[in-house]
């Protein structure tokens, strides 16, 4: 390589040791063919790593800081699947800036960058995966603040920010190619709205799904903008006159035309907690025809199988018990305090989709040291973005921690077929609300649940309701048969979808050799279910 060293291991080597290795493999486990180590510092050099499934391709926006003096220096390195080096390109950063972060489209990586000197000034580095091209445009938006998450759509940029006010978010649009941008007026919301959106990108559609309240009640507007000017082409309510009040959903994807099926989390009374979940087929029509709303199906976590698995089975037997006695009683039934992060739905081959859902909460270190920061429990509906802080006497917010993910599978209308749960390691804490478990949908329909823990893939297999094991995990191998090597520390673990089968796992890892000298690397890694 022209800019750092790199070691790549050999396809079948790789392969070959991992079957060969002395403890048995658990169910299922996949197989790790390839691998590549980059000789990077953690404490000198930043790695983002972006898979593109659509292209085959994994993307690496590197920075590396300079021998003597000088500014930071920026590479995208682009692999194949089989984690050969395809490309690499240097790009010009200027020295104000800090890498936000990466999201992709079918042959395109964009890198969105916030400036340190001016407030409201971005930049994007757009990486052209199929030619190696690299180009930037700034953007004087001064009003955009933190970003909160980020799409792409036809080369422009879709992306949801807090504003300068501090008290309000909306999605600014920018376009990479002529460096135009706005921010769109019918998307203006307080901070507490969470936002979820579905790209179709061969319509050049964008679809949000936003939350609205009273302060007691929720409920759900839908919104289609054109990706290309940011028009408002339509917009829809959803709501419900019970006591019910809708948190928030995902919406099917737009390439199937046939159904749209919204599903999503709702709460009683106020729309901090989660009750269960919700589901309505918006093409379905109405039930009554002097009320246009669309019919709302609801289902308690109390009537999922596999819910409260993570719960030890004689404290989830009595609440059971307790749940049955309030029905008998007729009386009001348990309220639950869950918070859930939805990841998008997932078609299935046979029909139908899937959901995804962490059950997550804001872990606390607690001190008696006087006003610590700690976040806001409203600002969590973001995804990606930290809450707001204010002191709270003795609490400081450390993280936060998933406890468990549900998994359901519905029919096109929305009736739920089943459910499962994946329990997950307590050590599993995030800085961000962000996705912490990384899915794969398999070609005969069961669904991989992943995530990369120290050394460690932890995964799981679902295939549709039936019970299996939490503690599946194997080992990440650093090298091929005979030879002996330790892992000694791995920082900033991650994995991330490529393909139907496949994940690709990353990270800095200190690796001691036998009679070696300690290496300190940023690796890849392919693992083949």
């Amino acid at each position: 390589m022209k800019h750092f060293c790199a070691l790549l291991l050999c396809l079948g080597s790789l392969a070959s040791w991992a079957q060969q290795a002395e403890a048995p493999s658990p169910p299922g486990a996949p197989i790790q063919t390839a691998r590549t180590e980059l000789l990077l510092d953690p404490y000198t050099d930043e790695v983002a790593v972006q898979t593109m499934p659509s292209d085959s391709a994994v993307v690496l926006l590197i920075s590396r800081q300079p021998k003597l003096v000088g500014p930071m220096q920026y590479y995208f390195a682009q692999y194949r699947a089989n984690l050969v080096l395809r490309h690499e390109q240097a790009v010009e950063i200027k020295d104000e800036y800090d890498l936000v972060r990466l999201c992709s489209e079918p042959g395109a990586v964009y890198a969105l960058f916030r400036s340190r000197v001016m407030p409201g000034r971005v930049l994007v580095a757009a990486y052209n995966a199929r030619g190696g091209q690299v180009h930037t445009q700034e953007f004087d938006t001064k009003q955009y603040r933190q970003l909160v998450s980020m799409r792409a759509v036809d080369g422009r940029l879709l992306a949801t920010v807090t504003l300068a006010d501090q008290l309000h978010q909306t999605v600014l649009l920018l376009d990479v190619a002529t460096g135009r941008f706005q921010f769109l007026p019918s998307l203006y919301e307080p901070l507490t709205t969470e936002l979820t959106s579905v790209m179709d990108a061969p319509a050049g559609r964008a679809e949000f799904i936003l939350s609205q309240t009273n302060g007691r009640k929720q409920r759900l507007m839908l919104k289609q903008l054109s990706a290309e000017q940011g028009q408002l082409l339509r917009s829809e309510m959803v709501q419900t006159e019970s006591e019910r009040t809708l948190i928030t959903a995902q919406l099917s994807p737009p390439q199937d035309t046939s159904a749209r099926l919204l599903a999503g989390t709702y709460g009683l009374r106020g729309p901090q907690y989660a009750q269960g979940l919700f589901t309505t087929d918006l093409t379905a029509p109405p039930a009554n025809p002097s009320d246009p709303r669309p019919a709302l199906r609801f289902y308690d976590f109390r009537r999922l199988r596999h819910f409260f698995e993570y719960l030890n089975p004689a404290k989830e037997a009595r609440l059971r018990t307790r749940s049955a006695r309030r029905d008998e009683r007729e009386e009001a039934p348990l309220r639950w305090h869950y918070r859930l992060l939805l990841h998008e739905l997932l078609p299935q081959p046979g029909g139908g989709y899937t959901l995804v859902a962490e059950v997550y909460y804001p872990r606390y270190l607690y001190n008696s040291y006087g006003p610590s920061s700690v976040g806001s429990l409203g600002a969590f509906n973001n995804p990606g973005s930290m809450p707001q802080s204010y002191g709270v006497p003795g609490r400081t917010l450390i993280g936060i921690r998933t406890t468990h993910v549900l998994v359901c599978g519905f029919d096109r209308r929305g009736s739920l077929l089943w459910d499962n749960s994946y329990v997950v390691d307590s050590d599993l804490l995030h800085s961000e609300l962000e996705e912490a478990v990384r899915t794969l949908t398999l070609p005969d329909g069961r669904i991989v649940l992943a995530y990369l823990l120290d050394n460690e893939l932890h995964y799981k297999l679902i295939n549709q309701g039936e019970t299996g094991p939490n503690d599946l995990k194997v080992p990440i191998f650093t090298a091929g048969p005979g030879i002996k090597e330790k892992v000694l520390d791995t920082r900033q673990p991650d994995v991330q979808p490529l393909g139907e089968r496949q994940y690709i796992a990353s990270g800095f890892q200190r690796i001691q050799g036998e009679r070696m000298p300690e290496r300190q690397v940023f690796f890849l890694q392919t693992l083949e279910f």
